[in-house]
């Protein structure tokens, strides 16, 4: 074999590391998309035999967003192995405890089937704000995209595209609200 060849031979399987931003996105869509790069499934040499699955780096996991009454209603299972060690845990309150737990359950899940789902969890990084270590900073290569766009706060909109933008009634100088 040529040394060309070799080389992308090793670039082919080699583990790409991508990033997510989990800002205002639903964890349970995400997860689909993470997992697709994780098991590998994104390349055209996958193989359900062939562990060829990349380096994800999740961000922003603080920020994540349930739709509906989902935070109060979703619960989650946990079992410590021991007699009487199972329990239930309303989303918020897990959020609470660990804001990663949510992504990292959801990914998990959206898994269901794959054998090898616990070792290929270990190439999921989950962080809950912005900062990323220097050493896996200078591995990523590749962004995924957001299935959702973050809308824009308010406060951030400048004044003057906040004025000209269409009213749809003019009220009063002398307007009171009760």
């Amino acid at each position: 074999m040529s040394a060309a060849k070799r080389v992308q031979q090793w670039a082919t399987f080699a583990r790409t590391w991508h990033i997510f931003d989990c800002k205002w996105q639903d964890p349970y869509e995400s997860a689909n998309i993470i997992k697709k790069y994780l098991m590998g499934l994104h390349k055209p040499i996958y193989h359900p035999m062939n562990d060829c699955g990349d380096v994800v780096v999740c961000i922003n996991s603080r920020d994540i967003a349930l739709r509906g009454d989902d935070w109060r209603q979703r619960a989650y299972f946990h079992h410590t192995g021991y007699p009487g060690g199972a329990s239930w845990t309303l989303a918020w309150e897990l959020h609470n405890k660990d804001p990663t737990m949510i992504i990292k359950k959801a990914v998990y899940r959206s898994m269901k089937g794959n054998l090898q789902r616990r070792h290929t969890m270990e190439r999921l990084f989950v962080y809950p704000g912005g900062n990323i270590p220097e050493d896996i900073l200078q591995n990523l290569s590749n962004q995924i995209r957001q299935i959702r766009r973050v809308p824009d706060r308010l406060d951030h909109i400048p004044e003057e595209e906040v004025k000209k933008f269409p009213k749809v009634m003019e009220y009063p100088e002398d307007y009171v609200l009760k």
